[in-house]
Order: C-alpha cells, then sequence, then structure tokens
C-alpha cells in the first residue's frame, strides 16, 4: 500500500486513474463519503498491491466499550489480537464491579474471530474517575486482595475473558511496591490457567520523573512480574491542555527508548491512540476544553470548513485550523503518516506490538496499513 498526499486539483477519479486502481478501492480504504470532496494536505491509503516484502510479527490489542457499535467491532476483530472489554471496577472489600452494560456480545463476537477476550480492571470511584484510595485500600489488604483475585479468576472461567489488564492510574508513592506485589498475585493466579496479565504503565522517561501519574510505576518490577505491558504513549495533547499533537513521535520515542532500558522489548506494547481533539481558540488554561473527534471525522470538518491539512515534521502529526461562529479552531488528529511513524518504532524497538486506545471508531486505513506492514498473531 502507498501513502498520497492530496494536491490542489486532485479528485478520487484523478488519483485512482494515475495509478491505476479503482476509485472504489480509495473511497473503501478511505471511508470517503458521498460526494465524495477531498481536504487538500489529506493522506490517503491507496491499494497499489501485494506487499511481498518481509513484515514482522506483532500483537495488537485494542480497547472497547460495551456500547461500541456491533459492525465497528465486526470490522476491526480481523485485525486484532486480543480486545481489552473496558472495564471492570472492585470495592474497598475486593468484590468485583461489572460494567453497566451487558459485554457477553463481545466476548462472544471476539471468540468467533479467534481474539482473546480481555477483563479491563480500574479503580474507579463513584464519581468515575480514577481513585487513588480505592487502589490504596486493594493493594495493602492482603484479604480484599484475595477476595478481588479470586473473583477475576471465577469470571474469567464462567464468563469466557482469557486475560486481565490492569489498568491503575495516579498509584501514591508510597503505594508502588504494594502494586507491584498485587499484580504479582494476579499474574500467579492467572498463569495457572493459562492467561496473561498486562499492565498498563504511564508514559515516563526516567526513574526519577516526578508526577502522581509516574511515582507509582515502577517499569524496572511491573515489567519483571506482568506478561506484557502497555505504554500509554498518548495524551500530550489532552482535553485540558493546549493544543498539540496527542502522540508526537518525538516524544513517544523518549518513553520507548526508556521503557527498552528496563522492560525486555518483547513484552513492550507501543500505546497509539485512535482519535483526536478539536480545540477552540485562544486557549485558557483552566477554562478551555477541547472536544474529542474521530480521525475520519477530522478529515470531514476540514472539507466542510475549505482548509488545507498541514503535517508537522518534528511531531510526525497532522494538523489544520478553521473559523466557525466566530471563533478560531485548532485540530489535532492522526492519519496514516502518522500512523507510519509509530509502526516505524516498533519496528526499530523490536517491540512485542500495539495496543489501541480506543477502537470506538472505525478508522479503516490504520488497520489495512497495519495488516500491509506486520503480521498479526
Amino acid at each position: 500500500m502507498e501513502i498520497y498526499v492530496v494536491r490542489e486539483g486532485d479528485s478520487v477519479d484523478s488519483i485512482a486513474s494515475s495509478y491505476g486502481i479503482s476509485s472504489e478501492s480509495v473511497l473503501y480504504n478511505n471511508q470517503i463519503p458521498y460526494p465524495y470532496r477531498l481536504a487538500v494536505g489529506q493522506a490517503l491509503l491507496l491499494s497499489t498491491g501485494a506487499n511481498d516484502g518481509e513484515r514482522k510479527s506483532v500483537f495488537v490489542n485494542g480497547y472497547a466499550y460495551p456500547f461500541i457499535s456491533p459492525y465497528v467491532l465486526e470490522e476491526t476483530l480481523p485485525y486484532l489480537s486480543d480486545l481489552s472489554i473496558f472495564s471492570y471496577g472492585f470495592t474497598t472489600e475486593g468484590d468485583l464491579v461489572a460494567p453497566l452494560l451487558n459485554d457477553d456480545w463481545m466476548i462472544e463476537m471476539a471468540e468467533n474471530f479467534s481474539v482473546r477476550p480481555i477483563l479491563t480492571l480500574t479503580p474507579f470511584g463513584a464519581d468515575g474517575n480514577f481513585n487513588n484510595n480505592l487502589i490504596s485500600a486493594i493493594v495493602n489488604n492482603p484479604v480484599a486482595q484475595e477476595n478481588l483475585i479470586s473473583q477475576l479468576v471465577y469470571t474469567a472461567n464462567t464468563r469466557g475473558f482469557r486475560g486481565v489488564d490492569i489498568d491503575f492510574e495516579f498509584i501514591l508513592p508510597q503505594d508502588k511496591d504494594a502494586f507491584v506485589g498485587f499484580v504479582a498475585n494476579v499474574q500467579e493466579a492467572f498463569r495457572a490457567l493459562g492467561y496473561p496479565v498486562s499492565v498498563a504503565l504511564a508514559p515516563k522517561t526516567s526513574d526519577t520523573q516526578t508526577g502522581l501519574l509516574y511515582e507509582g510505576k515502577d517499569y524496572g518490577q511491573l515489567g519483571q512480574v506482568a506478561d506484557n505491558v502497555l505504554l500509554m504513549t498518548y495524551e500530550w495533547g489532552y482535553t485540558y491542555g493546549p493544543p498539540m499533537a496527542v502522540a508526537p513521535v518525538s516524544k513517544v520515542r523518549e518513553v520507548v527508548e526508556y521503557a527498552v532500558s528496563k522492560i525486555s522489548a518483547d513484552k513492550i506494547n507501543l500505546g497509539i491512540p485512535n482519535y483526536g481533539y478539536d480545540w477552540t481558540l485562544p486557549f485558557e488554561r483552566g477554562i478551555s476544553k477541547a472536544r474529542t473527534i474521530g480521525n475520519v471525522e477530522a478529515v470531514q470538518l476540514a472539507i466542510n470548513y475549505g482548509v488545507p491539512i498541514y503535517f508537522d515534521s518534528v511531531s510526525m502529526t497532522p494538523y489544520f485550523y478553521y473559523e466557525s461562529e466566530g471563533f478560531y479552531h485548532e485540530v489535532w488528529f492522526e492519519d496514516v503518516r502518522s500512523l507510519l511513524a509509530k509502526f516505524a518504532l516498533v519496528n526499530e524497538f523490536n517491540l512485542r506490538g500495539m495496543g489501541y486506545w480506543q477502537i470506538m471508531q472505525l478508522f479503516r486505513a490504520n488497520w489495512l496499513l497495519l495488516a500491509d506492514r506486520f503480521w498479526i498473531f
């Protein structure tokens, strides 16, 4: 497959004709709706022939909520190794709390595609946010911890889950070692079932990095006790922050370089965002709030407002500006060029694979590019 960047005067038909391919394939790959308009600077994925080159084998994970569209899930599962269902919680006594919506259909669909359904465990409080007091309660209480692990094993055995992903964030620094012990205990219980345990890691770049997001995660110890880890290499650009790339490749590289110094590369999955943000300008910290948008939606936004898409060569990320109702907007998102830069890191550092946060919106070009460049376990 090849990437083509749209120029002034291009049309779907003219691009297809110049490459000797069908217009239908261009429309399908890139989810271009009628009347088939393009944006100058838009990156298109073109199916120009079979890839006979050498490809690395990777594991691919995608996170999804139970309210995902069945169509989107069905379209995505052929490209996944694992499906992490988000999410299960727990009480201070160690009682497992299931999602409000039924996820049986997701487990069944994953199995139909030979994809492992993974139970994602999160410490959400009553307000829906990560609660470090809840983490402290479970990692420091052997009785509650034993109860939770036993319920995790029971749920896996009775519901069909084939692994656990532990996504604990904002762990208190004093709970760092206790959290490692908790992960080790979960791994021991699931090893007996033959199922893997993964841990989500905040994007650290050093042992001494300060901040509540980082201090409670010991990369070296967690890399030893977990079967694999996910580097959460996204959210540099985020809802309440200033406009910038969600996952600038320069920043992602720093995290990977640190991670491979602490954890075996064959245990590391690179986190990849499947979304972008739309900021209303001017940005005012504490007041501004960016709107989350899908990658396909972002391109349509540029088309609707007749503005070009630019590409930042440092972050390796597309962006554009538009004006609506008297306000200027700045949009950063992902396209096949930015994804290719992240895939290159997986190859360069010989990582285990990648994990997508999240797969709720279909971005077909990503999956086609992934399958063109890698074999999926």
